[in-house]
């Protein structure tokens, strides 16, 4: 998945990104270098078009390797895989953009307004990760006319996907969390830029404009493994640095020694419930009927809620026996720490 030099790369910048604030060159050269934010991305754009089973184990073991690095690839790659819902011209454009990053936002905090053969954006968005090294930006707009926000049959404001330009964008250095500083998830404004209709998509199946299995993939189900794959990554790297500590310390406990091991345990038994439903759905999704069932949908959505849960309960159980050592904040384990527990509050996983 990973080798010794690549991660050795990955864990020697650690530290002088979360110092800076964002990914250091050797890291964003590394990740170039190796096409992950294309990963997701059709081949007949210029992506990879990898499995999603090989993508989520992959993005498991960068976040083991660092936590700002594994979500940026993650969430940047996940916008890359958006090139699947824009006309292929368009899509084939952004992607052959040299060192191509596409970050963004969902929230629809802004306005798209009709203006010849494409729609005139203004807004500001938050929490976009990678933002420093964006090449495009992902939003999302309430569409209007003539100033007037247009409904859906339902009465609800029409919202509508685009891609811009990162010329066209102002980012915002808004990002202070105590964990993942690497990522540099910051704010960004689009003040009255202009695109054309081919910049905007809809995410959905049915809206699909490559005809890759990947694009069948509902987005809230790859959000789920792919997020949750980051949180395990994070844990398993929190235990590797616990047992480590307590090992250290000078009177080593074997009950703490039994307490790392057993939350080392519980989290490969959740770990494993979920690759097997991802690749069982996986299956199907290539299969004679083309898509995941419902029922299946909602285990795996539920199995990456239950890694979630586990990595949280391995994390929070192990932390108190791990000393002072695990309280400093120059510490491997203290960062991988505040990373998980800023990871962990992302709006998929707050109760």
């Amino acid at each position: 998945m990973l080798n010794e030099q690549q991660k050795n790369l990955i864990a020697g910048e650690a530290a002088g990104a979360e110092a800076a604030g964002f990914l250091l060159a050797g890291q964003q050269a590394l990740v170039h270098r190796q096409g992950w934010l294309k990963m997701l991305a059709p081949r007949a754009a210029g992506g990879a078009e990898m499995p999603l089973p090989q993508v989520v184990r992959l993005e498991e073991a960068l976040a083991e390797a660092e936590g700002s690095l594994g979500w940026v690839v993650t969430l940047c790659a996940g916008a890359g895989w958006f090139a699947g819902f824009l006309p292929p011209e368009t899509a084939r454009e952004i992607i052959s953009t040299p060192d191509v990053c596409l970050a963004g936002s969902g929230a629809p905090t802004g306005f798209a307004d009709k203006e010849g053969e494409g729609y005139r954006i203004a807004g500001r968005w938050d929490i976009a990760s990678g933002a420093p090294m964006a090449t495009h930006f992902t939003l999302n707009a309430v569409l209007r006319e003539n100033g007037q926000p247009l409904a859906r049959e339902d009465g609800a404001p029409r919202i509508r996907a685009f891609v811009v330009p990162a010329a066209q964008v102002v980012v915002e250095p808004t990002w202070r969390s105590f964990g993942m500083k690497g990522t540099a998830s910051h704010s960004y404004c689009v003040e009255g830029a202009w695109v054309p209709v081919s910049s905007g998509f809809t995410i959905d199946p049915a809206h699909a404009t490559a005809p890759g299995t990947l694009y069948r993939v509902p987005f809230m189900l790859l959000a789920w493994v792919t997020l949750a794959a980051n949180l395990s990554g994070l844990a398993r790297h929190f235990l590797q640095l616990a047992h480590e500590t307590v090992a250290a310390r000078r009177q080593p406990s074997a009950s703490a020694q039994d307490a790392v091991a057993q939350a080392a345990v519980a989290l490969e038994g959740a770990r494993e419930r979920m690759y097997a439903l991802l690749d069982q759905a996986w299956a199907q999704a290539e299969g004679e009927e083309g898509s995941i069932a419902g029922e299946l949908d909602t285990q795996l959505r539920e199995a990456s809620m239950a890694l979630v849960l586990s990595a949280r309960r391995s994390v929070g159980d192990i932390y108190p026996y791990c000393g002072l050592r695990a309280a400093q904040e120059d510490s491997d384990i203290n960062r991988v720490w505040r990373d998980f527990h800023t990871a962990s509050q992302h709006a998929l996983f707050t109760p």
